[in-house]
């Protein structure tokens, strides 16, 4: 059987880090999905792509693969740079700003 381990991309909605720390374990579909006549709906009798195993470490998941007898490919993540100012969010409602607040 075959799974993938990854670490997640972060939101694109937020600037935020978070979620973005684990490693997941995801299993391959062994058989196509297969799309309803009457409701238009996919399913699939694979149980295995529901599940969703999270780690604290890219080693901890390549263990839990060779264990089980899975065939892992992994994916390194892409870094970037974080998002941090230096006073935050609060820093816009500062007392002491050099500059009125102006919209």
């Amino acid at each position: 059987m075959r799974a993938r381990i990854y670490q997640p991309a972060r939101n694109a909605m937020q600037s935020g880090m978070a979620k973005t720390r684990q490693w997941v374990l995801d299993y391959e579909p062994a058989e196509a999905r297969e799309v309803d006549p009457l409701m238009g709906w996919t399913s699939s009798a694979d149980t295995q792509t529901q599940v969703r195993l999270k780690f604290d470490s890219k080693e901890a998941a390549l263990d839990y693969a060779k264990e089980h007898g899975l065939d892992a490919v992994v994916l390194d993540p892409h870094k970037r740079k974080p998002n941090l100012r230096a006073g935050g969010y609060g820093e816009n409602f500062a007392t002491n700003r050099r500059a009125p607040w102006t919209h």
